[in-house]
């Protein structure tokens, strides 16, 4: 009886052993350029059209897996990649009641990917605004993309975020798990360090409805939370700084605590950037009527950029105000292509030269038998 239960487990570990193999060799072969298996010379998932983006489509929240967390995002890399190669990643957060394919269309830093070599990562918060419990869903992801890049193939890591997501990276930008790793940060209408004036156009919906119009109506005034009194502006460390938002929404003044603290020379204005096709996506949920303040229907675009120059440290702190723009109109492609590129002159290698080290992904998990 011994004989034969011993004979029939080592034949059940042969037939497994078999339909392993099988399965195996039935898998189709990773593209020759693929990161996490991401396709990389495939056209975006999910990439809005020119016009009337679908509510189906902004809403998604990324085909990929953050494996610890098993919370989605979305991941794309150049066209072209290669193990081994230079990289710039990106992390872009969405704003409070956004998705992160909506950022990923508003800001399509997805559009210069090839462009700048980035490696794009657009997570997505289930409650739809970011918090410190989402904090590890961040990091894990970070080290998720830096393992499979490696750390010493890094050449800047950007921390972006819009409105909520913006004021999201001003609290993580100085943490100790981001501190040591972030290069730039850009706050697309997410808080400027330093003064802005604001426009008072409206922030959100506009008031009474259209079918109800005819009495006099001022929008409410809006401005984004300073940062605490008692920290340093900024935070209590170093990075390059993008402001931008629409001029609807405010001004930034000429000055700057972070131009201060890098003794940069005073702001000039560089060549406006003209933008004759419109950008992706708007809020069609806030237009009856709407504000200005909040933003309208996608159009063409200008924009002014102006930079503190010659900071110390190779550090770079810049403001784009966006003209006749307000809070949700989509990034058109030019103005999105100036961002990137100033934030790429900016000295990188923070986490290429630094001492942290990613830490190994999870063990796959093993088959019930």
């Amino acid at each position: 009886m011994r004989g034969l239960i011993s004979q029939l487990r080592t034949l059940a570990i042969a037939a497994v052993g078999a339909l392993a193999a099988t399965v195996a060799a039935a898998q189709p072969a990773a593209p020759e350029h693929s990161l996490l298996g991401v396709d990389c010379a495939a056209p975006p998932l999910w990439h809005c059209p020119d016009r009337a983006c679908e509510d189906a489509v902004v809403t998604q929240e990324g085909p990929n897996v953050e494996l610890r967390t098993r919370r989605p995002f979305f991941l794309d890399c150049p066209s072209d990649y290669r193990p081994g190669q230079k990289v710039n990643i990106v992390l872009s957060l969405h704003g409070a009641g956004s998705f992160a394919n909506w950022q990923r269309n508003y800001f399509p830093a997805l559009d210069v990917k090839d462009k700048y070599h980035l490696v794009i990562i657009t997570p997505s918060s289930p409650t739809r605004i970011w918090g410190p419990v989402d904090d590890e869903y961040l990091h894990n992801m970070v080290d998720q993309v830096v393992a499979a890049v490696g750390k010493e193939n890094v050449d800047h890591f950007i921390l972006a975020g819009h409105s909520q997501g913006g004021l999201t990276s001003s609290r993580i930008v100085c943490t100790d798990y981001f501190k040591d790793k972030v290069d730039v940060r850009i706050s697309l209408s997410g808080g400027r360090v330093g003064d802005v004036t604001p426009a008072g156009k409206g922030f959100g919906a506009g008031g009474p409805p259209v079918y109800k119009s005819g009495e006099p109506y001022t929008p409410p005034a809006f401005r984004f939370p300073r940062a605490a009194a008692d920290g340093p502006p900024g935070g209590a460390c170093d990075y390059s700084f993008i402001f931008s938002n629409g001029e609807n929404e405010s001004t930034p003044a000429a000055t700057s605590p972070l131009a201060d603290k890098f003794h940069c020379g005073a702001r000039i204005e560089l060549p406006e950037v003209i933008d004759p096709k419109a950008g992706y996506v708007w809020d069609a949920s806030r237009q009856d009527p709407g504000t200005d303040g909040w933003g309208h229907y996608p159009r063409s675009g200008r924009a002014k950029v102006y930079q503190f120059p010659s900071c110390a440290d190779g550090r770079v702190v810049a403001d784009v105000v966006r003209i006749g723009k307000g809070h949700t109109e989509g990034y058109e492609p030019n103005i999105t292509d100036a961002i990137i590129a100033l934030a790429l002159s900016a000295k990188g290698g923070k986490i290429a030269n630094g001492a942290w080290t990613p830490p190994p992904p999870p063990p796959p998990e093993r088959l019930p038998f």
